[in-house]
């Protein structure tokens, strides 16, 4: 029997199709575990509430209340809250002198303010309860740096640094807070940049493991970092198949290989 069956477990970020947060809520079901699907997107959210036989709640990550709303719903479903996902992010790209204060302020409030909130309010809940695990979303890119990705990467590390420190206060509690990195994933979200002829190939050619990460390789680390038998605290697990060995393809490298793509297929 998997140590998730009958495990409360909220997924933050799950309203958009197929994404990241629906893939790791739909595996934490399969794995038994009763689920909390949230977002912004209340449709979405409710259709897969129900197709997972669990509950929906919208939630904006920036507004702390919300998350204090999204904690309480999940105590009023199941009691305790053993596991908490959070997989909103924004993955703007922009050179460094074109990028602006407000693009900046948005994803401050999005990566680094609203990460800080969903910590606070999840490490206090379930330490009342005895403990759980706490799960957000880093980015391979912060240990092996993209261009025109500054932004992103600087509030992503920011988070990274919350995770080991709410890690360390709340250990003692029966908290654990952990950070998953991905790379390049194929997700509706990238499936426009995939289909340019050559730009999958920059990136392949920088994987140990020889492909791109999907959402199911997420979702698989979600799952082992959700159980209670995961002994393992304040870190960031490298889900991108040996990227930082290496690095993500430069400006000049994706140029060659998109240029390269098109004249083959001349």
């Amino acid at each position: 029997m998997s140590q998730l069956q009958g495990k409360i477990a909220v997924i933050l970020g799950a309203a958009g199709r197929d994404n990241m947060g629906q893939t790791i809520a739909r595996r934490f079901a399969k794995e038994g575990a009763r689920v909390v699907v949230a977002g912004r997107g209340a449709a979405a959210l409710a259709a897969l509430a129900k197709e997972l036989g669990g509950i929906p709640a919208t939630c904006d990550i920036t507004r702390k209340a919300d998350v204090e709303n999204l904690a309480r719903v999940a105590l009023e479903f199941g009691g305790r809250i053993d596991v908490a996902v959070n997989c909103t992010g924004h993955g703007l790209m922009a050179k460094l002198r074109d990028t602006s204060a407000e693009q900046i302020d948005a994803l401050t409030n999005l990566q680094f303010k609203g990460v800080f909130f969903f910590l606070q309010v999840f490490a206090e809940a379930m330490a009342a309860h005895g403990g759980g695990s706490i799960i957000t979303m880093s980015s391979a890119s912060v240990y092996a740096l993209l261009h025109n990705h500054a932004a992103y990467i600087g509030t992503k590390a920011g988070a990274d640094a919350l995770v080991r420190c709410f890690a360390n206060e709340y250990g003692a509690k029966g908290v654990k807070v952990n950070s998953l990195a991905p790379g390049l994933t194929a997700t509706p979200m990238t499936e426009k940049e995939m289909q340019m002829p050559g730009l999958r190939e920059a990136f392949v050619k920088e994987y140990p493991l020889g492909r791109i990460g999907t959402a199911e390789d997420v979702a698989d680390a979600a799952v082992w970092l959700g159980q209670p038998g995961s002994f393992i605290t304040g870190q960031v697990l490298q889900i991108n198949g040996g990227l930082t060995l290496r690095r993500n393809p430069s400006p000049r490298d994706i140029n060659a290989s998109l240029a390269a793509a098109k004249s083959g297929s001349a």
